[in-house]
């Protein structure tokens, strides 16, 4: 059977099968209650369902990676402050398998859906509520349905669902609602009343089902199997190349094949390419080596699975290399860039790249919500 046909089957398979697991995993209906539960949380503590005692609850299910999820944080944040003295318990979940998201599906986040991508996330945007890891077992989201993150369920003291849906009916941070689904539901749960609509559609990421992680492993063996090229390159194309006119962001690292730190860091820029690659952003590899070396720079690249633009630098005096990619670069390997499309510096480092910092600037670049697009 040819490549393709079997590709095309498998993914038919995939979708099929992913189809039936989405028909099989429902939202709890209204008047249902609650489901127990026991999580580990991102501040090192594990959670219960029994110990949340506010006569409200509220259970976010929500995802490090997703521009939708991320779009809320702030919003969560600010409504945990605004409701702390009035007997509402806030928690959030993350009900996604690791394993079932793609690099490709990063585009928009700086970290994955890890426990240990959780607890940075939790630290760095200084959360003010228990952020729970779901994503081993995934039972948890089993019980609850949630269909996409976020995806809200709000009990009452009894913990009887009174309301499931979306947060707000805008995922844009930067403009105000006009539906406060979330609040309004509050304000009526507190005064004692019946919320005025009690469920709704969602919008946002789809749950990363374990059963997704045949996807992951193929798009992994796709991109495996992508020709690997290496092109030479002169003085005056560097320059070009710095000057970049892609309308891209382009992230430009120099390395050698004799250089320790370049070869321990390289697969990660390979995984950077790959998370962001879906938007305005592209990864250069500058090879400093000699030219003589042209065929351990290919060997080297195709090892690393590197299909992106790589190129090998003809500079007849290396110090003329240096001042053609940055003139700031002392000298020392790697050396990493990240131009915006006018041409401006906006991030440079020399040594070995810590990939979180580097993934920060990219995304701030790039931005993190749809709405930056």
């Amino acid at each position: 059977m040819r490549p393709q046909m079997t590709l095309v089957l498998f993914l038919a398979v995939f979708v099929m099968l992913s189809v039936l697991n989405a028909d099989e995993i429902q939202p709890l209906t209204i008047g249902e209650a609650a489901p127990h539960f026991k999580l580990p949380a991102a501040d090192g503590k594990q959670y219960a369902l029994d110990d949340f005692n506010g006569d409200i609850l509220v259970l976010i299910f929500t995802a490090n990676h997703c521009p939708t999820a991320q779009a809320y944080e702030d919003k969560i944040i600010k409504l945990v402050d605004e409701y702390k003295n009035q007997s509402v318990s806030i928690v959030a979940i993350s009900p996604n398998d690791p394993a079932a998201v793609a690099l490709e599906e990063l585009g928009y986040s700086d970290l994955g859906d890890s426990f240990a991508d959780m607890k940075l996330r939790a630290a760095w945007k200084k959360y003010n509520f228990p952020y729970l890891y779901d994503g081993e077992t995934q039972e948890t989201a089993k019980k609850y349905g949630p269909q996409a993150t976020p995806h809200v369920f709000i009990f009452d003291q009894k913990r009887k669902l009174q309301y499931q849906g979306r947060f707000d009916d805008t995922e844009n941070p930067f403009i105000e609602p006009k539906q406060a689904d979330v609040r309004r539901t509050l304000e009526a749960l507190l005064t004692g009343q019946k919320p005025p609509v009690q469920q709704t559609k969602v919008f946002g990421c789809s749950i990363k089902w374990a059963n997704k992680a045949q996807w992951v492993a193929q798009l992994t063996a796709d991109w495996e199997s992508k020709p690997v090229e290496v092109n030479p390159i002169d003085l005056p194309q560097i320059q070009s190349l710095i000057k970049n006119d892609s309308g891209k962001f382009r992230l430009i690292n120099v390395w050698a094949t004799w250089c320790g730190p370049c070869v321990i860091e390289f697969p990660e820029l390979i995984r950077i390419h790959r998370m962001y690659q879906g938007r305005r952003f592209e990864l250069v590899t500058l090879s400093a080596d000699k030219a003589a070396a042209g065929a351990q720079v290919k060997e080297f690249l195709q090892k690393q699975h590197a299909a992106v633009k790589n190129y090998h630098a003809i500079a007849p005096d290396v110090y003329q290399l240096i001042d053609a990619v940055d003139k700031e670069w002392p000298g020392a390997l790697p050396h990493t860039l990240l131009i915006a499309p006018d041409g401006r510096i906006v991030y440079r480092h020399t040594g070995i790249i810590d990939p979180l910092e580097l993934k920060r600037a990219i995304i701030d670049q790039l931005g993190r919500y749809y709405a930056n697009d």
